[in-house]
């Protein structure tokens, strides 16, 4: 299974790719949005999930899933977010391959169960 991370705090994606990593996924990381389509844009490799936090440092986390939807149609994207936007479930009105809507405080072993969830459902 192929994952995505875009996250802006480092070791926050180093600590989900490294679990991500043991359960045997290959993960590739992008620290915003340009780096994101960047990686959409020129990987051969199909991308499964995509693990993407609401609130990136370089960019906009709708871009990327606006850019994924259109070159990777059949990514499912799990949002991650420490903020309280959308928490009313309407992310999955704004963007159609949204799967989950997490706090990032979400246990690491439970994002990497809906990831593998998500993940083999293609």
């Amino acid at each position: 299974m192929n994952v995505m991370i875009v996250e802006s705090n480092a070791a926050q994606a180093g600590l989900w790719a490294s679990h991500l990593e043991r359960q045997g996924a290959r993960v590739q990381v992008a620290g915003g949005e340009t780096a994101a389509v960047a990686l959409l844009e020129h990987e051969s490799d199909p991308c499964d999930v995509i693990v993407l936090n609401l609130v990136l440092d370089d960019g906009s986390a709708f871009a990327v899933a606006d850019f994924a939807s259109f070159r990777r149609p059949n990514a499912r994207i799990i949002f991650v977010t420490g903020t309280t936007f959308f928490s009313d479930g309407s992310i999955f009105q704004h963007v159609p391959n949204a799967c989950a809507f997490l706090p990032a405080a979400t246990p690491v072993e439970d994002l990497a169960a809906l990831v593998e969830h998500y993940g083999r459902v293609q």
